[in-house]
């Protein structure tokens, strides 16, 4: 019967879980005592070990002689900023282990990790094949994280094309600026990622006797499917992009028109009120108590033959 061990290594941020000839030790966090304590214990390269401390790095895989090195990026929401960043996640796998190493943001490997080890069933179903199987396990649950980010994007799109077509058109602006940066940073973050995931099941074969193939098959055009909807996405907030600058334009030239129109009717009104302003008898206005009268009717006129021809010419 297979037996299996939960341990913590003291004053390192290190947890391991070993079923059967299967081991997984998860890192959170990882600092230079926790890659100094894998140096010393497994045979990996110190640039991986470096790389697992940089900062940010490209998603690769390194193939050695009994193990593989891989970085992979997946999508974190910040909700303060409004924004998906990448947060990295590094993996040695060999033979009868595997190791992962991350900060501790991506929900569904902590979720996983903490499964196995309050569930018989759970650590059954994801150690009884292989260190190559788990591997897809845990790449697998990160993707499908994916998903819920991206129907995220699609629901704030359609709530932001009833903006654009509503009187909110300058808050429109800048929704359509955040949704843009995050599709962005969103496809950035995937694009080197499918190409590592395409090649990841060639790689892993020598780490499991099973046929991955169908696996790994499933989990790429779930990758691609993000990748398409995303590319939808793109297109989508282009054509609101285009279409808020053409209705701003559009509702900008009304504006401009309707002022030059107030405009032009109140310049001869000015030149009449300019001349019979001035202190100079003009026929018969002379003294008489009906020169307002007479002064508003004119401008009366003028106003109703200027909107006239205006209506003639098809400009109001």
């Amino acid at each position: 019967m297979a037996v299996y061990d939960v341990s913590r290594e003291e004053q390192l941020n290190i947890e391991s879980l070993t079923w059967g000839d299967l081991t997984w030790v998860n890192i959170e966090g990882p600092t230079e005592r926790e890659t100094e304590y894998l140096a010393q214990n497994y045979p990996f390269h110190h640039l991986d070990l470096d790389d697992c401390l940089s900062r940010i790095q490209r998603p690769k895989i390194d193939e050695y002689k009994d193990y593989l090195f891989l970085v992979l990026h997946f999508p974190v929401y910040n909700k303060e900023a409004r924004v998906t960043s990448p947060s990295q996640v590094s993996v040695f796998i060999g033979e009868n282990y595997l190791i992962t190493l991350h900060k501790g943001e991506l929900k569904p490997l902590v979720k996983l990790f903490r499964e196995c080890q309050i569930d018989e069933e759970s650590r059954q179903e994801n150690f009884s094949q292989s260190s190559g199987y788990l591997l897809y396990r845990i790449i697998d649950r990160l993707v499908d994280y994916c998903l819920p980010i991206l129907n995220k994007i699609g629901a704030n799109i359609e709530s932001l094309e009833d903006s654009v077509f509503s009187e909110g058109i300058r808050n429109a602006v800048r929704e359509i600026s955040v949704l843009r940066r995050d599709i962005i940073s969103f496809r950035r973050i995937i694009w080197p990622v499918r190409a590592v995931i395409g090649r990841l099941e060639l790689k892993v074969r020598r780490f499991t006797k099973m046929d991955m193939s169908v696996y790994f098959g499933d989990m790429v055009d779930h990758v691609d499917k993000i990748w398409d909807e995303l590319d939808d996405y793109k297109e989508v907030i282009e054509g609101l992009n285009y279409t808020h600058d053409s209705l701003a334009t559009n509702r900008t030239n009304e504006v401009v028109r309707m002022l030059t129109i107030i405009a032009t009717i109140l310049l001869p009104i000015t030149v009449v009120a300019s001349i019979f302003g001035m202190n100079i008898p003009l026929g018969p206005f002379k003294d008489n108590p009906l020169s307002p009268l007479y002064v508003a009717l004119i401008c009366l006129a003028i106003i109703i033959g200027m909107l006239y021809f205006f209506r003639r010419q098809r400009w109001i």
